[in-house]
């Protein structure tokens, strides 16, 4: 047995969930996610838990069930507190502004890039323009947003100038040297 997959993912107060087959629904304050997994594992409601199992112990069926329990985890999690993402952007002239619900970042091209907020994600920035905040309910869009963000301008190693995640540590380069004569 899967030692994730057989955990119970227990549905907080103000979460409800709907289970129809082999898709599940997941309401929350934070929003709404659907999705639908593989009909090799099943996916029952008992109380206010939800418990995955499944019927094989073929190696793909092995590797669906830990991975389904943690997603729907995911899911309920998000819809109830959310996910966020922190990148800090460093280096001079480097900056982010909001523009409504979207983003404007000025990392040193000659024109500034606009970042659009898709669905169920909002961006905030502080601190001066240097740090940037990306919520939503679905980790997996969370993630790859701020991924995006990041990859626009990564942290080069002479400098550590560009946008990278707080706490990433950059490792750094020596620079040139003088010839000798």
């Amino acid at each position: 047995m899967s030692r994730i997959g057989k955990l119970p993912i227990e549905i907080p107060a103000g979460v409800n969930i709907e289970i129809k087959g082999s898709d599940v629904s997941v309401k929350g304050q934070n929003g709404e996610l659907k999705r639908s997994f593989s009909p090799l594992i099943k996916i029952e409601k008992q109380e206010n838990q939800v418990v995955v199992t499944r019927d094989s112990d073929e190696k793909h069926v092995r590797a669906l069930h830990g991975t389904t329990r943690a997603v729907i985890q995911n899911m309920v999690t998000g819809v109830h507190t959310g996910f966020q993402k922190v990148l800090e952007i460093q280096g001079v002239g480097y900056k982010a502004e909001m523009n409504g619900k979207d983003m404007v970042i000025n990392v040193g091209f000659s024109h500034p890039v606009d970042v659009i907020a898709p669905e169920g994600i909002e961006f905030d920035v502080t601190e001066k323009n240097r740090i940037i905040t990306v919520k939503g309910a679905n980790k997996e869009v969370v993630g790859q947003v701020a991924a995006d963000i990041r990859k626009l301008r990564p942290p080069e190693p002479y400098k550590g100038k560009g946008i990278r995640y707080q706490g990433e540590r950059v490792r750094r380069k020596a620079g040139k040297t003088a010839a000798a004569i």
